[in-house]
């Protein structure tokens, strides 16, 4: 994948959003971009492994954990299952476990830190709902970019090899 945030920036200007959050990479893919999808739950990770379950499409799952790194929302069984689907990536706005097996996953994987602690499995939240932090809203249907500089936003496609 060829794109630097950087570059999409300075091409695209207003047109995009910059989140300022400053996430830890986890992934082995430092690189990624798709269509967004959400969900918004807290210290409960039962709707981000439903959603990523299912067929990602190259879409990057932004999960709004509201901050907390009480407990960690996503696992290497449930970002094995990511990649066996088909996600490009999935940013947390919350923490991860088993960093080292997530490294080794070709998956994008973004999160504030990490925590041992598993998180409840009682399915409260929200899927496909617009999610707010770093100063951007993640939309469903808008597409993110991530690298190692940042996460950018964009209403519509910026990639010739993108829908």
């Amino acid at each position: 994948m060829t794109f630097a945030t950087a570059d999409l920036f300075d091409a695209h200007g207003d047109a995009l959003s910059s989140c300022v959050t400053q996430f830890r990479s986890y992934g082995s893919r430092t690189r990624f971009s798709g269509q967004i999808a959400t969900v918004r739950c807290l210290e409960d990770n039962a709707l981000v492994k439903q959603v990523l379950a299912t067929p990602g499409q190259g879409r990057v799952l932004v999960v709004d954990g509201g901050g907390s790194l009480r407990t960690a929302l996503m696992g290497d069984l449930i970002a094995a299952s990511a990649v066996k689907n088909g996600w490009s990536g999935v940013i947390i706005n919350g923490a991860v476990r088993d960093t080292v097996a997530l490294a080794a996953l070709d998956l994008g994987v973004k999160a504030l830190g990490s925590n041992p602690r598993k998180s409840a499995k009682h399915g409260l939240g929200e899927v496909g709902v617009p999610v707010s932090f770093g100063g951007v809203t993640f939309t469903p249907g808008e597409w993110l970019y991530s690298d190692e500089d940042g996460v950018v936003v964009s209403a519509q496609s910026l990639l010739k090899s993108e829908p």
